[in-house]
């Protein structure tokens, strides 16, 4: 099945891989954390700030690729302190008001400084 990689500036670029890759209807979308694109640094140094900017990231990348943060059929949130979890919760909530998606917490095995938080997600499209 041939796959097509999403890329788009208006989210953080990665040189060792792809933002997403989109097979048949399906995008899968790398961990993506809240660096502002327009700064080049992190969004501000809480939890919600960084969750925000995470999930406008991960909105961009979607949107280059045709979908939607409502299409999303499950979301990975990795965690630098598990004891964020209300706060990205919190975060999520303004997200996705009406249809939540299935979501795993995991902690975020790579220490980069001032991150906090990485949200990765799979999307189906019509």
């Amino acid at each position: 099945m041939p796959r097509e990689v999403i890329s788009t500036p208006e989210a953080p670029e990665y040189p060792s891989y792809s933002q997403a890759v989109k097979v048949s209807n399906t995008i899968y979308v790398a961990g993506t954390v809240g660096v502002d694109v327009v700064t080049g640094k992190l969004a501000g140094p809480t939890i919600q700030e960084q969750t925000r900017q995470s999930l406008l990231n991960c909105q961009a990348i979607l949107r280059a690729g045709g979908a939607e943060l409502s299409d999303a059929v499950m979301v990975h949130t990795l965690l630098l302190r598990p004891e964020d979890a209300d706060g990205v919760n919190e975060v999520f909530d303004e997200f996705f008001p009406d249809v939540r998606p299935p979501r795993c917490v995991s902690k975020l095995g790579v220490d980069r400084p001032g991150i906090l938080v990485s949200i990765a997600m799979v999307v189906a499209t019509d």
